[in-house]
């Protein structure tokens, strides 16, 4: 049955999911420049205040495939309505004048948002024009990577002027009109469609990623208690173990396991965890590096507004390769698009471990970073759709933002073992030199992510038709050439 909206319907159907998306991100994002401020307003250690960014991080992870499964169903419209409306009763509770406790449950219920990106992306694939909705699904991949470039800095202002809770108040503002243009714009979903969540199994994979993310995130547990650390690393791996068998016995999986072990979806997902791990990386450094002060002897002490402005050429360079990207596939293959993005990352790495001694060498290795990013954000979806059917758009991005998900907290993690590596002992900031060999290893991660583009794009070559993939209901997957990009 042909779902594609009328054209009028099709235009305001638009920009309602790339707005959405890039709400949720953007709110998400909300925690980051908001650390000191939270710290200094309830009174609690800087370590305690950087979990109102982890929780929202550690919800969004565990939501998004749940959410994914939801949405292939035929409750998507009153999945995204419930969904959105979580986000605003969170963003209410990180504006009232309650206890610390109340903003972080306020936090995590704001992460639960992240899951909706992919929801948007089975909508623009079930709802529009096949050539449109390829062109949607590749620009909400890209916002939902620079929200944090446009919250960042608003939320820099806003605190810095009318405190705390006025930057909160900016998320419970967006979130609020989202719901509105969720309510007004989101069509029902295709009949014949059914999902059911394997409670179970998302109870396992949970427990899996909060492990996974918390060790990430808490780098000083691996320096003051490794035995601990250790063994909750093998805990995360022997659930992750568990949940991928269950998945695989269960006939109502919560993603599609079989379908994630095809080439081109296993390619793409490897790149997306090691190529996240290299992106989020370099963006830490850049934006840790501006706010050092110079008493460090280097750096050049920006204020937290300031260096949100920092922000500004990733995420206008990331948009306009955004943009770009779907022209440039039609003459190049998904895959070397992955490739070339890594390539163009890690240039910026190169960028920052050689010129840095300047605020325009800064901006450029961050312009640089974002016209990689924007690229590589925009190019994956399709690699990944290529082979999926409609009925499991959802499920197979809430798989890839996962894995994006965790390959951003391990770079973030990579990112601060190394510099915590180069910092002299009774020393508040690290070495010059500890920034340029976090840079080289972002090299080597985007290094590693261009040759795993480069052979995923060669396996293509060598199978120039994509076989399709069975969807967990039985319903096989449109046999679709590997150029096709939705």
């Amino acid at each position: 049955m042909n779902t594609a909206l009328i054209r009028p319907e099709a235009r305001l159907l638009v920009p309602a999911l790339v707005f959405i998306a890039l709400v949720v991100a953007a709110v998400a994002s909300l925690g980051t420049p908001l650390i000191t401020s939270v710290a200094t307003t309830f009174h609690v250690s800087l370590d305690s205040a950087q979990w109102t960014l982890t929780i929202a991080l550690l919800s969004g992870a565990v939501a998004t495939p749940v959410l994914g499964r939801l949405g292939a169903g035929p409750h998507r419209r009153a999945t995204i309505l419930a969904t959105l409306a979580i986000v605003v009763v969170g963003s209410a509770l990180t504006v009232l004048p309650l206890p610390f406790a109340w903003l972080l449950v306020g936090r995590a219920a704001q992460g639960v948002g992240l899951g909706l990106t992919a929801l948007m992306m089975g909508v623009a694939r079930d709802h529009l024009p096949e050539e449109r909705g390829a062109a949607t699904i590749a620009l909400i991949s890209v916002v939902s990577i620079i929200g944090a470039g446009v919250g960042y800095p608003l939320a820099a202002l806003l605190a810095e002027f009318g405190g705390l809770r006025a930057a909160y108040g900016l998320g419970l503002f967006v979130t609020a009109i989202a719901f509105v243009t969720a309510w007004r714009s989101m069509p029902a979903a295709p009949e014949g469609r059914s999902a059911h969540v394997n409670v179970a199994g998302a109870l396992v994979l949970a427990g899996g990623l909060l492990l996974v993310l918390f060790l990430a995130g808490e780098r000083s547990l691996w320096s003051r208690h490794l035995a601990v650390a250790v063994a909750l690393a093998v805990a995360a791996v022997l659930l992750l173990c568990v949940w991928a068998v269950s998945e695989l016995r269960t006939k109502t999986p919560l993603i599609d396991v079989r379908a994630v072990r095809h080439p081109a979806v296993a390619g793409a997902n490897i790149a997306m965890f090691v190529g996240g791990c290299g992106m989020y990386l370099l963006l830490t450094l850049i934006t840790r590096y501006a706010q050092t002060p110079h008493s460090a002897g280097y750096g050049f002490g920006l204020s937290t507004f300031v260096a949100g402005l920092v922000l500004i050429p990733f995420s206008a360079l990331g948009f306009v390769a955004g943009k770009l990207t779907p022209r440039v596939r039609q003459w190049i293959d998904g895959p070397l698009v992955l490739a070339g993005s890594a390539a163009i990352v890690g240039g910026g790495f190169v960028l920052f471990a050689t010129a840095r001694s300047d605020l325009a060498e800064l901006l450029a290795a961050m312009g640089v970073l974002g016209f990689g990013v924007g690229s590589f954000s925009a190019a994956m979806p399709g690699v990944i759709l290529a082979v999926t059917p409609k009925s499991e758009t959802s499920s197979a991005m809430s798989f890839n933002y996962v894995v994006r998900s965790v390959g951003y907290s391990l770079g973030s993690a990579i990112g601060g073992l190394v510099l915590a590596a180069g910092t002299a002992t009774g020393r508040l900031f690290p070495n010059d030199d500890a920034y340029t060999t976090a840079a080289l290893v972002g090299v080597a991660a985007m290094a590693v992510t261009t040759m795993a583009g480069l052979a995923l794009a060669l396996a293509r070559r060598h199978s120039p038709e994509t076989s399709p993939i069975t969807a967990p209901g039985g319903v096989p997957g449109p046999g679709r050439s590997s150029r096709t990009g939705s």
